[in-house]
């Protein structure tokens, strides 16, 4: 693992990250490929060693293709295996636990129709190496003590004594967030379930359990038990309603196994669901992201996804300020695109923790979107700015997933030779394709995190919108 022993050995970085998490790793990846200085700091001496947030949902998995890792983490994970649950230690059924079963293929406007499961821990790693690979660094053992900010940027006091001096700095720090805290930012929420619940991931003895299913172990009262077998390594993951973290004990009493039959105990933790939203993202240049911002029940799966996709939408907006001269007003865009979303998030995990709502077609977040939004503008064809764009094979042998994919904006014809007005090819890639069902016929211009921001019949006031972003001259 390569990481910093000092952060005197990075300098002065644009953007300093609080967090090594998934939303931490993948802002610092998002902004380092951009050319934006940023530093990631960790209190803890390596990345997190469990597999808490396990399931990749599609358009996140969109998103960490396009972060140049889809590869990576399709060979490192796995579709969800059915659920079988077990009564008295007999089989007694099967259930879809992540509702995508029926889901078909991969389709030609969606490329990852079902959800993958790979341990946060796999996912940390293939963020982090990836990261380093593009030049960024980490600072573990690093704990941000204070912070000062003025008109100009953010001053960071260090544990160790030292100061960092960065334009902006995110809490990407989790729930507990120490630098929301700091601001004085309020969480607003319930608790989910009172009832307190473990995770933990276990090496069971050989044979005790197959492989091939999601083993489901319900109980009176509302108790229960899940083991899932862990891809790319010997482990399940349990998760149990329960305030024992005598984990051999817990499996033994809610399971048909032993205790015995634990072998080994590899990381474990407790909590108690809640669903609890910051009242504000942003506090001048100090920005919250993932679980500083937002915190989930487990159910459905959607903590995680919706904090990667926090990452996606700040960093592009952070590289065309620091990066293209943009109006720092750009991020004011963050908070109001991001807090409804997180919003619906959280109420659609509760639900589903709940039981008032089953997995499915909205855990998948292909349908979320930003329309209406301060950054969405026009329709054409049938796309709405604020829509996801969708993928398509081309005739070259491309998709267009593949022209979407960099730090870029991409201009699409489709299906019109209309006038184009002149862009910055820096940051605006342009290029001209047949009609397509899934667009229609009109000009659309994609932002750099997939969605449709500007659409139009012709290119009428494009380019007055393409200079909100820097670089690109006013013309209309």
């Amino acid at each position: 693992m390569t990481e910093l022993n000092s952060v005197k050995e990075f300098g002065a970085p644009d953007v300093l990250v609080v967090g090594a998490g998934p939303t931490g790793l993948a802002l610092a990846l998002d902004l380092t490929r951009r050319g934006v200085r940023a530093l990631v700091v960790e209190r803890a001496v390596g990345l997190f060693p469990g597999s808490r947030g396990k399931g990749l949902q599609p358009r996140t998995l969109e998103v960490l293709d396009d972060f140049g890792v889809g590869d990576a983490v399709e060979a490192a994970s796995t579709s969800a295996p059915i659920g079988q649950i077990w009564q008295d230690g007999t089989p007694v059924g099967e259930h879809d636990v992540l509702g995508d079963r029926e889901v078909g293929g991969p389709t030609d406007t969606e490329p990852h129709p079902r959800a993958r499961l790979l341990p946060q821990w796999r996912t940390q790693e293939i963020l982090f190496e990836r990261l380093i690979g593009l030049g960024g660094r980490v600072a573990f053992a690093t704990a941000l003590s204070s912070f000062d900010q003025d008109a100009d940027g953010v001053t960071a006091h260090l544990a160790d004594g030292s100061t960092l001096r960065a334009a902006y700095l995110v809490a990407a720090d989790g729930g507990r967030s120490t630098v929301r805290r700091a601001l004085g930012i309020g969480m607003t929420g319930e608790t989910v379930d009172p009832a307190p619940m473990v995770v933990a991931d276990v090496l069971l003895r050989p044979g005790a359990l197959d492989r091939d299913h999601w083993h489901v172990f319900p109980g009176a009262d509302g108790e229960f038990a899940a083991l899932c077998p862990l891809p790319g390594t010997d482990e399940h993951q349990l998760i149990a309603r329960t305030d024992d973290l005598d984990i051999p004990a817990v499996i033994a009493a809610r399971t048909h196994l032993g205790a015995a039959d634990v072998a080994e105990v590899r990381w474990s933790s407790d909590f108690r669901p809640r669903a609890a939203m910051a009242d504000r993202f942003r506090a001048g240049r100090v920005l919250l992201a993932g679980d500083a911002a937002h915190v989930h029940s487990p159910a459905g799966g959607q903590g995680l996804n919706t904090s990667v996709q926090d990452a996606y939408n700040l960093g592009w907006k952070l590289g065309q300020i620091l990066r293209h001269g943009a109006d720092p007003a750009l991020l004011d865009t963050y908070e109001q695109e991001r807090q409804p979303v997180a919003a619906h998030m959280l109420g659609l995990s509760t639900r589903i923790h709940l039981g008032e709502e089953q997995r499915g077609e909205a855990t998948r977040q292909l349908g979320l979107g930003y329309r209406g939004g301060p950054l969405s503008q026009g329709a054409a064809g049938a796309l709405e700015a604020g829509d996801r764009a969708p993928d398509s094979a081309l005739p070259d042998g491309r998709r267009l997933f593949d022209l979407f994919r960099g730090p870029h904006f991409t201009l699409l014809a489709v299906g019109t030779d209309t006038e184009l007005p002149p862009v910055d090819p820096l940051f605006t890639h342009v290029h001209r394709i047949g009609a397509y069902e899934a667009y229609g016929k009109g000009v659309f211009l994609v932002r750099p995190d997939g969605y449709v921001g500007w659409a139009g019949e012709d290119a009428t006031g494009l380019a007055r919108y393409l200079a909100r972003f820097g670089g690109t001259p006013d013309r209309t």
